[in-house]
């Protein structure tokens, strides 16, 4: 569990820290983005690599390397004092994080036996809440308070508990070790343009206008090409650096399909809450994660919970309602009202927070059911890139949304504002009428009335594009119901 904590608590705090960042080297918003495109590459890419690099230097070394180095470039990172080397060390930070989880993961479905698997995952998944709950409160409390680089300084603490924990508790496999007759360079060559490629397109497109930019074109272009070209290539060479052929285990490839549609979905909701609570309510990125605080709780109560049921429920019955919540939440999250106050919002975090565990407890736990335990870290590593994967759709498609959305809604709104409009005339002049006997003058009094005419036009625009953006989570979580249908039956995964 604190490896897990370590990678998923790191993704929000240093996120939070971001806008210091931006002040203390002097970038724009585009190039400190950097900051997470860097990791998430680099994290993404380790992901994939997990099983063989476990089989290459073994599954403890592997933990012990990769918690070292973790905590390492953690440190550097506090240190760096240009903008270049700190995304070589974020570089550095992704490549120690992602082999974390799925070895995590493989680590559990080795360590209990089977009917206690849904418990395992259960009481796992509390690390996993707790994480992303803690990190903007944390990360926003730390830069406020003392210096963004304090984002990365309190990794090494938990890494040191990790170190502890792998050292004395977590054995070294026999199964896992095996010869590899030579290197796949050319796999590994094309899974690192392929994926790299993925990522900058789908955290540069919507602030490059998506194909109307030529490098958007072109990365798309050559993930395509990339990716395509490892698939045939990993299923003819002997020692695949991604063994795909994991997907024809049934459980695997559905709970795969299943959780990539809907983490979509829910990292949507988590791109989408934080920006509207900002943007709409006034709060800070603090407020905001003390805001979402409700839905951590519950999930956090509810997650043991979920694994128990696992072992009473039939899976796709536990799946198919966490996604008909989930719906629920986006839902009623669309349908609030422009002056929605925080207690409006806590009906919907809490149907979230209920929804999420039956969701991803029972899906984590069903995809690797069926798994030899000698592929359990491939498989674990397959079915963490597509979460990691979708996470990044999700942000990609929110923003899109978000955006293009927007930009309708206020070419829609400005249509009615005319002079023969007489509730916009009247508002207009009232407005004025109150500066000028605040003392401004009538010409300036005028000007500054329609630009706060405008600002709330803005501000109906975005809340109505929020609104549809919440829409559009409940179609995606509607639409992963059937396809927890293409789930094995309970006897097959017991």
């Amino acid at each position: 569990m604190p490896c897990t904590f370590l990678s998923v608590m790191d993704l929000t705090v240093v996120n939070t820290a971001m806008p210091h960042m931006m002040g203390s080297f002097g970038q724009t918003l585009s190039d400190i983005a950097w900051i997470g495109t860097a990791y998430s590459i680099a994290e993404i890419i380790m992901i994939t690599m997990t099983d063989w690099w476990s089989a290459f230097l073994g599954r403890k070394r592997l933990l012990l390397g990769s918690v070292v180095l973790f905590a390492l470039s953690s440190i550097l990172c506090a240190q760096a004092h240009s903008f270049g080397a700190l995304i070589f060390f974020r570089v550095l930070q992704g490549l120690g994080g992602g082999s974390l989880i799925p070895t995590a993961q493989a680590v559990l479905r080795e360590t209990f036996p089977p009917k206690e698997h849904g418990l395992a995952m259960g009481i796992y998944g509390v690390g996993v809440v707790v994480a992303p709950a803690i990190g903007p409160i944390l990360g926003g409390w730390l830069t406020d308070s003392y210096s963004w680089r304090w984002a990365f300084l309190i990794n090494p603490p938990i890494a040191a508990c990790a170190l502890f924990m792998i050292i004395f508790f977590i054995p070294e496999p026999d199964h896992l070790k095996r010869d590899i007759e030579r290197i796949d360079w050319a796999g590994i060559g094309l899974l690192a343009i392929g994926m790299a490629a993925l990522q900058i397109v789908l955290e540069r497109g919507q602030e490059k206008n998506w194909l109307a930019s030529s490098q958007i074109k072109i990365g798309l272009f050559t993930a395509v090409i990339a990716l395509v070209a490892l698939v045939f290539w990993e299923m003819r060479v002997r020692d695949p650096i991604i063994n795909l052929r994991l997907f024809r285990n049934s459980s695997l490839s559905a709970g795969s399909v299943i959780v990539f549609v809907a983490m979509i979905a829910f990292n949507g909701a988590a791109f989408l809450l934080p920006i509207w609570l900002q943007n709409l309510m006034g709060y800070t990125a603090y407020e905001s994660g003390v805001a979402l605080l409700p839905r951590a709780l519950v999930m956090f109560l509810l997650m043991p919970a979920a694994g128990w049921l696992y072992n009473h429920v039939n899976a796709k019955a536990l799946i198919t309602g966490g996604c008909l919540i989930l719906a629920a939440a986006c839902w009623r999250l669309a349908h609030l009202p422009p002056n929605f106050a925080f207690w409006n919002l806590v009906p919907i975090m809490l149907m979230m927070g209920c929804a999420m565990p039956f969701m991803f407890v029972t899906l984590s736990t069903v995809a690797l059911s069926g798994v030899d335990k000698k592929d359990l870290t491939a498989a674990a590593g397959l079915f963490t890139l597509c979460r990691s994967v979708a996470r990044n759709v999700g942000y990609a498609i929110m923003a899109t949304v978000i955006d293009r959305r927007s930009q309708f809604h206020r070419a829609r709104l400005v249509d009615d504002v005319t002079r023969s409009n007489l509730a916009f005339v009247a508002a207009r002049a009232e407005l004025a009428r109150r500066l000028i006997s605040a003392g401004v003058s009538m010409p300036l009094a005028r000007l500054k009335a329609m630009a706060i005419l405008n600002a709330d036009l803005n501000r109906q625009a975005l809340f109505m594009s929020y609104s549809d953006s919440a829409w559009i989570l409940a179609v995606f979580l509607i639409a992963a119901v059937p396809l927890a249908m293409m789930l094995p039956s309970r006897r097959k995964i017991d």
